[in-house]
């Protein structure tokens, strides 16, 4: 496992209902890469797992701790985004595909729960990344599966799952 050294901030108090366009500066917040509202504290980790000889599943977890509640106004605000861009066209930069996201099926874990399913379609085939988030409290748990191939995912639950037991039993 590697810790992360550094990671983009979060967007801040800039609320889902203020951009008035569906364009690609917002993948990272329809993503869940980057969230709304101002956390107190971050820690990251890389994560992967050998799945097989052609198969390799690379993962993020990152920990948001809030001073208010803004993990929840975090959530609120993705479904919100999610509900209102769900597909982004292509940018004219690179190869041409699309970008679809949505709320998926997945667990209810924690107070609450949300699980993120982002499919890049192009030329060159079909990728996924999966997102579950957890809160508890004023903490967001998030783990990201990295850019794989359909069905990729399915290591997603149980990485969040252990990754809740593992902040609900040491609180990091």
């Amino acid at each position: 496992m590697e810790i992360a050294t550094s990671m983009a901030q979060d967007a801040g108090d800039r609320r889902a209902d203020v951009d008035a366009s569906c364009s690609h500066s917002m993948m990272p917040l329809l993503s869940a890469r980057r969230l709304t509202g101002t956390p107190s504290a971050i820690a990251a980790a890389t994560l992967s797992y050998d799945a097989g000889p052609d198969d390799l599943w690379v993962g993020t977890e990152v920990l948001r701790t809030y001073t208010d509640d803004g993990a929840r106004r975090a959530m609120t605000d993705l479904r919100a985004l999610i509900d209102r861009c769900p597909t982004l066209a292509p940018s004219g930069q690179g190869v041409g595909g699309s970008y679809r996201f949505a709320v998926a099926p997945g667990p209810q874990l924690g107070d609450d729960s949300v699980h993120v399913s982002h499919t890049t379609t192009s030329d060159l085939g079909t990728l996924e990344w999966d997102t579950m988030l957890v809160r508890i409290g004023t903490t967001l748990v998030v783990v990201q599966a990295e850019g794989n191939k359909p069905g990729g995912g399915r290591y997603l639950t149980q990485v969040a799952e252990a990754a809740l037991h593992r902040y609900q039993t040491t609180g990091s």
